[in-house]
């Protein structure tokens, strides 16, 4: 079954997307990557000065956090943080790349919400954030067909203009496959979408090597009639552009 809905996705590949975007900060400041301190801080080299600043991404990124690489960072508001900026974007060169795992939940929240995106139209509410089964799933889709849930995931990683998800493993990806999952089962709508947020993607596929459980589980998810979607990110220093869909590789 999985393979059946991977060959009409690559019919459709490039053609279900108009166009949504998310406004970035004007003032983003220059720096150079230094070295990764923990999950979720940084060191850079701001203005010659060693800054601490906020990871707002778990993955490993290893491709992307390198010594000497380009950033943009977003400053933020105090707010008692410990960090007055957030790395937003890396630059490796031949393309920008987005680092904030937050995007895509708004990216296709926004997208949904204009109808930009045809294989999810059709409903009239969308919610943010919503449990069900042992997950809490990113949006719910309401409309006279019934219920949608839908989960977003952030992509960095590409190897041989694949994207690739997860870059480590992912027991809370894998959870909310089954979640999922589930709600196909009860007699609900579910689709799951990759958002890979740079622009040098031609197709998607699950990272095996990474974590072949996440892997299993989507193979898993499709045959239980859970939708997927892939769609690779136009970036630049003012927004980031929800682009073209991507041929799904099983």
């Amino acid at each position: 079954m999985y393979r059946f809905l991977a060959l009409l996705a690559s019919t459709q590949a490039g053609k279900d997307i108009k166009v949504d975007l998310l406004k970035l900060n004007a003032d983003m400041v220059e720096a150079r990557f230094i070295r990764r301190l923990n999950r979720f801080a940084a060191l850079v080299d701001l203005d010659g000065l060693e800054t601490e600043v906020h990871v707002t991404n778990s993955g490993r990124m290893q491709e992307l956090l390198v010594e000497g690489f380009r950033v943009l960072l977003r400053p933020v508001a105090s707010n008692g943080r410990k960090t007055a900026f957030d790395l937003a974007l890396v630059d490796l060169g031949h393309t920008l790349t987005s680092a904030d795992a937050r995007l895509p939940n708004s990216l296709v929240h926004e997208a949904l919400a204009e109808g930009a995106i045809p294989s999810l139209s059709g409903y009239t509410s969308i919610h943010r954030e919503v449990t069900y089964g042992e997950s809490r799933l990113d949006l719910a889709l309401n409309g006279p067909s019934g219920k949608c849930f839908v989960e977003a995931k952030s992509v960095t990683l590409i190897i041989d203009g694949v994207g690739l998800f997860p870059d480590a493993p992912t027991t809370r990806g894998v959870k909310h496959l089954r979640s999922l999952g589930r709600a196909v089962e009860e007699g609900h709508r579910a689709a799951v979408v990759f958002v890979v947020q740079r622009e040098d993607a031609t197709a998607f596929a699950p990272n095996d090597a990474a974590d072949p459980n996440f892997g299993e589980a989507l193979r898993h998810a499709l045959d239980q009639g859970v939708e997927a979607y892939a769609f690779r990110c136009h970036v630049t220093k003012e927004e980031v552009k929800l682009a073209d869909r991507l041929l799904v590789k099983l």
